[in-house]
């Protein structure tokens, strides 16, 4: 019984480290620097928007129009590498933009009288108000990735070669939308404070029972893994981005060798990361939380999630079932056991006649003081996806759920499936 208290008491004062020491990971008020509409830099560097797309013409009708309605002061390009998609997706992107050239045209022919009026009334600089020329849209025709590469990172790759020689690179996924202003918001921000990279964890969608359910929880463990604060530290080791939202300068990605020094990694946007500010460059990093970058791809059902995670949860572990063992033991320890001491002790409390005595009630208050403060932790995260914080106390069984799905992944792994991403399963085991 004594061992049950320990532990017990144990988990109740890792939950207070959680809290107060380990970055800050569960509070979401991590923005981007600087305010939206200051003055950025001049002139504004070029940026060109890489969009791997494997299998994705039925998403892009809603995200693309979005990067290609970016109102961005400097030169803008978008460039989306078709990775042998199957399902139409080079024809699905260039339909799109076609459909928003003839908009801007539009849009741009409307503003022409109040132009000419302001030009004629000695206006010397361009029209705040008016239509932003469209944005280039460039469809590469990806090549099957080499030994050794994984397939979105060479696809990244090969948008990189087609993107030349601009100064930015903003990677992004083809379930992403974004609200108008964002790039400029990114490029402000990493040319205010020479950022090599600047990230943006976005809003995952959240419309299903399941999806409310798992996905705030999936964003909750990913800022306690790599806690947003300690990525902004250049001092820090921890290394992350969200791979839906990276702005890179492109020159500083050269000089630290460039994706082929993470050709194959599973989880791209983490190796990329630690590649930056851990790699020769030591480059300044940032990862924050938005609520104008969100993914749009369905998760309707269970399935699609767990797939989401069991894809690379055992990597993240590096294949190691030692490392295995020991986080399933953490996340029981952690998670699970405050909610079963609470229940259990005062169960046996409220039985009496028990012979630990005193031990019971040290198990119900150190479970519960575990329980509540983990409560606490997770209530920005459901504030952020705007759920409500009567879902807080429901974090254990999601946490089991998660060891389910992480177990799965190991499994998945030995079967010769680990990484499987629409049709195609990774190649070795490199992180």
């Amino acid at each position: 019984m004594l061992i049950l208290v320990a532990a017990c008491v144990l988990a109740a004062a890792a939950w207070v480290y959680l809290l107060a020491g380990h970055g800050g990971f569960w509070r979401t008020d991590v923005r981007l620097p600087g305010p939206p509409g200051s003055p950025g830099p001049q002139p504004w560097p070029s940026v060109v928007a890489v969009v791997p797309a494997r299998d994705e013409a039925a998403i892009l009708p809603e995200t693309l129009p979005t990067l290609l309605a970016q109102q961005y002061p400097g030169a803008f390009s978008v460039m989306l590498v078709d990775d042998a998609s199957t399902d139409g997706t080079a024809a699905a992107a260039a339909a799109v933009s076609t459909r928003a050239a003839a908009v801007s045209t539009r849009a741009a022919a409307g503003s022409a009288p109040a132009v000419s009026t302001r030009a004629a009334a000695g206006s010397t600089g361009a029209a705040a108000g008016s239509a932003p020329a469209g944005v280039p849209l460039r469809v590469v025709s990806g090549s099957p990735p080499p030994v050794g590469w994984a397939g979105k990172v060479w696809a990244m790759a090969q948008g990189v070669a087609a993107a030349g020689g601009c100064d930015y690179l903003l990677f992004t996924d083809a379930d992403i939308a974004l609200e108008p202003g964002v790039v400029a918001d990114l490029v402000r921000a990493a040319a205010a404070d020479d950022r090599a990279l600047v990230s943006q964890m976005a809003l995952l969608r959240c419309e299903t029972g399941w999806e409310r359910w798992i996905v705030p929880a999936f964003v909750y463990f990913f800022a306690q893994l790599y806690p947003f604060r300690r990525v902004g530290r250049p001092r820090a080791r921890t290394a992350a981005a969200a791979g839906g939202c990276m702005l890179v300068r492109r020159e500083m990605l050269a000089a630290a060798g460039g994706l082929e020094r993470i050709a194959g990694a599973r989880i791209d946007d983490v190796a990329l990361a630690r590649l930056l500010k851990r790699g020769p460059v030591r480059a300044r990093c940032w990862l924050g939380f938005t609520t104008s970058v969100h993914s749009r791809r369905p998760y309707p059902g269970l399935g699609g999630l767990w797939d989401m995670v069991a894809r690379s949860a055992y990597t993240q572990l590096r294949y190691s079932p030692a490392l295995l063992a020991g986080t399933v033991a953490g996340l029981c320890w952690l998670y699970l056991l405050p909610p079963v001491a609470t229940l259990g002790g005062l169960a046996a409390a409220a039985a009496g006649g028990h012979p630990a005595g005193p031990a019971v009630w040290w198990c119900a208050g150190a479970g519960l003081a575990g329980w509540a403060l983990m409560t606490l932790s997770y209530l920005p995260v459901l504030r952020l996806y705007r759920l409500s914080p009567l879902r807080a106390p429901c974090l254990p069984v999601v946490a089991l759920l998660y060891t389910a799905m992480t177990v799965d992944s190991a499994r998945r792994h030995r079967m010769g499936r680990g990484g499987e991403w629409k049709g195609r399963a990774a190649q070795g085991a490199s992180r």
